[in-house]
């Protein structure tokens, strides 16, 4: 890295209440020679919140490649460059990490400015065991690739963060609900808003409370427990030699058994090889 190379900063913004802004930030992106961001209207208003009047580019999903590039070169002969998103922690479910990946390639200094985050302050206050958490990004919009989505975390015992439009909640709980037997969850809306609200319970309770509102409103962090362990009624492997009885393959049956009773497909496996 040379002297003259400038440095990449990945600023925090609020979530909602402005009074979030840290000071480093502040000073950060008044000392920036440009602020990235995903929209430069809305980041103006940021900017002039806080009377900073920095320069703007825009950098979202459809023009990150080439605006890297363009950033990189800046950062190469100097100029200091602050990232931000449209609200919380860049990168996180945002645009920026090919920005980040390529000036950390060439030995551009990348330096975090923390603050808010959604999926952090949800899980702070869901109520939920905090020692484990995964961070799983927006849920698919599909109600197929999202119940495959959930699936494939079947066997996840870690607290699951997902984020969720208010026009698709109800319907995600209701896949939550069951491919992982009705967990509990915790259901934040508008975080460090007016009308901030958290829901908690099981996910099937909070789908009745969601369900039966005229509207819902507000971007959705939905923090979702661990499944409940199975009720496994009848012999499972007998479930599954069943299924083979009637010409399924052995693994499709070991899958399906494992699906229908909430059990983890190694669980069901053992079970079938012991009866060998």
């Amino acid at each position: 890295m040379s002297e003259r190379t400038g440095v990449l900063s990945i600023v925090a913004t609020p979530i909602g209440n402005l009074d979030d802004m840290t000071y480093r930030a502040v000073e950060v992106l008044k000392g920036a020679s440009v602020v990235a961001c995903e929209d430069t209207r809305h980041t103006r208003k940021l900017l002039n919140h806080f009377g900073i009047s920095v320069a703007t580019v825009s950098l979202h999903e459809h023009n990150e490649a080439s605006r890297t590039a363009e950033l990189v070169a800046r950062l190469e002969v100097g100029e200091s460059v602050a990232l931000v998103s449209d609200a919380g922690t860049p990168l996180i479910s945002d645009p920026g990490f090919r920005l980040v990946r390529e000036a950390a390639a060439r030995g551009i200094r990348v330096t975090p400015v923390p603050g808010a985050s959604a999926a952090l302050a949800a899980l702070a206050v869901s109520g939920l065991p905090t020692d484990a958490f995964r961070f799983c990004g927006f849920l698919p919009r599909k109600s197929g690739e999202r119940r495959r989505m959930l699936e494939s975390l079947a066997e996840e015992t870690a607290t699951l963060v997902f984020y969720e439009a208010p026009h698709r909640v109800v319907e995600s709980l209701g896949d939550i609900v069951e491919v992982r037997r009705d967990p509990e969850v915790a259901a934040a809306r508008e975080l460090t808003k007016m009308h901030e609200e958290i829901l908690r319970g099981r996910a099937s309770d909070v789908l009745k409370v969601l369900a039966g509102r005229e509207q819902v409103k507000g971007e959705f962090t939905l923090v979702v427990g661990a499944a409940p362990a199975a009720e496994v009624e009848g012999d499972v492997a007998t479930a599954v030699l069943a299924l083979e009885a009637g010409g399924m393959a052995r693994m499709e049956a070991i899958k399906q058994v494992a699906r229908e009773r909430g059990m983890p497909k190694r669980e069901v496996y053992a079970a079938v090889e012991a009866r060998r």
